[in-house]
């Protein structure tokens, strides 16, 4: 798994870099087809903005964005929409394969 952090109009320093990846590491865990994580943090005015874009097999693509005064905060809520997204996409592959008929139900 590839992880990259970019930053525009912001320097993006080591104590941020290591949160990111400390953070990113644990996504693996709710979808295990991750093949590349890309974190870019922008600033604007007063704001920063924290993107995330997951891209996982058969190219799936999963976005989370936020806005907010404190980059770390921003890293937090962003990682944890995209858990929800994977989640949400591994439930529905997995309820998709099994539609939860037993066969021997039916044949009875």
């Amino acid at each position: 798994m590839q992880i990259r952090v970019a930053g525009r109009h912001v320097e993006v320093t080591d104590d941020v870099r290591e949160y990111v990846q400390n953070k990113v590491s644990k996504l693996p865990r709710f979808y295990d087809r991750i093949h590349e994580i890309e974190v870019v943090l922008d600033h604007e005015s007063e704001q920063f903005t924290a993107e995330m874009i997951v891209r996982a097999d058969r190219k799936h693509t999963f976005v989370a964005r936020e806005t907010g005064p404190d980059t770390f905060a921003l890293i937090d809520m962003v990682t944890e929409k995209l858990e929800r997204q994977l989640i949400r996409h591994k439930e529905k592959n997995r309820n998709r394969k099994h539609d939860g008929k037993s066969d021997r139900a039916n044949k009875g």
